[in-house]
């Protein structure tokens, strides 16, 4: 489960996806990108990517304050 810390750091992308289970690979940051890996959102309603920082939020779940 993320630290209360985690959630109050800004993530340097975020991107709301409708299912729990992503893949991301870096690819639009300028071309260099990273392994593709998939990403599991658990009952947190976000999860980052260990590569690139990036972050997925579940829509709809508790992380989702659109």
């Amino acid at each position: 489960m993320a630290s209360p810390r985690a959630l109050a750091l800004p993530a340097p992308e975020t991107y709301v996806a409708d299912t729990a289970r992503v893949f991301c690979d870096g690819d639009e940051r300028g071309g260099d990108g990273h392994p593709r890996v998939w990403i599991q959102i658990d009952s947190t309603g976000f999860a980052d990517c260990g590569y690139c920082d990036r972050r997925f939020i579940l829509a709809g779940g508790p992380a989702d304050n659109r």
